[in-house]
């Protein structure tokens, strides 16, 4: 068995067994092959079935020491899932990197915005532009239903519900949910889908919402390019991404009294455990809650 071939089993594995996402995967499919990139420029002749603990142990050190203790922590992570799957598959009886640490992590808060700075961020997208429109229908729906970027690119149009306010997305895995629309949101996308009849839509995406200039569906990184550039008109000093926008959308329900479970539900997290970051978020709306409620909090 050479390493290529495991792989390949490996995340078919992921994605059928463990029903991961397409990005997840790719993630394990990086990490996976700079590991076989180091033992082919060093002439190494390990193979899957007999990888030698040493063997790792150099990959290590000499291509992840100076990396951050995420990326380290990243790289492990892919390695050992690997190894595990080869015990599953019964194909070897211990892992050679079972016995190897990774590195603690700092649970690492994400950067959120205010619901003044959202609104400076909406109002900067230039409606006289060509795809202002679009752009800014992007901004509300992230920040008004929370849902992931690689949900938004792959939002249909005939999953839009608009007389009872709802959206269904195909989240992680491919699992469906449905995700409220609020009014404001949803007012931008029929806007937009006005706008959006004018293009030349490509017949393969004519059920995609929201779409490029040669009438495909957008990607990721253009999403990315759009957050960043109304970042910058406003002089934002936050480093951001649509990730913040979803982050924002929870952080903001919650400060507004919305419970965890729901939260939850509409984030398509599967554990909780997920969602109660936020409660680290808004220090200063939790100290003011203590305050009010609490017949010693004053």
């Amino acid at each position: 068995m050479n390493w290529d071939s495991s792989f390949e089993n490996f995340k078919n594995y992921l994605k059928l067994e463990r029903g991961l996402s397409d990005n997840s995967i790719k993630s394990y499919d990086f990490d996976l092959n700079l590991f076989k990139k180091f033992l082919d420029s060093n002439q190494l002749k390990d193979t899957p079935l007999n990888c030698k603990t040493e063997t790792i142990k150099n990959y290590l050190y000499k291509n992840l020491s100076d990396k951050k203790s995420r990326s380290q922590a990243r790289s492990i992570s892919a390695l050992k899932s690997f190894f595990n799957y080869l015990i599953f598959e019964e194909l070897i009886k211990d892992s050679p990197i079972s016995n190897i640490e990774a590195p603690k992590l700092e649970k690492k808060l994400p950067q959120v915005l205010t619901e003044d700075e959202i609104s400076q961020l909406i109002k900067s997208v230039d409606l006289n532009h060509v795809f202002g429109q679009r752009n800014k229908t992007i901004i509300e729906v992230l920040y008004g239903t929370g849902i992931r970027v690689s949900e938004l690119v792959n939002l249909k149009l005939s999953n839009i519900f608009f007389k009872e306010n709802i959206l269904k997305v195909n989240g992680k895995g491919d699992k469906e949910r449905f995700v409220p629309l609020g009014e404001i949101a949803s007012n931008e996308i029929k806007t937009y889908i006005n706008l959006r009849d004018n293009l030349k839509i490509d017949s393969k995406f004519t059920d995609i919402l929201f779409l490029n200039r040669y009438g495909r569906a957008l990607t990721r990184s253009m999403i990315f390019k759009i957050i960043k550039d109304a970042s910058k008109s406003i002089k934002l000093e936050k480093k951001i991404s649509p990730h913040t926008l979803r982050h924002s959308f929870a952080t903001h329900l919650l400060k507004n009294g919305a419970d965890l479970r729901t939260i939850q539900l509409i984030l398509g997290h599967e554990s909780i455990t997920t969602t109660e970051i936020y409660t680290h978020l808004d220090t200063f709306h939790l100290e003011e809650v203590l305050k009010k409620y609490h017949p010693r909090g004053n």
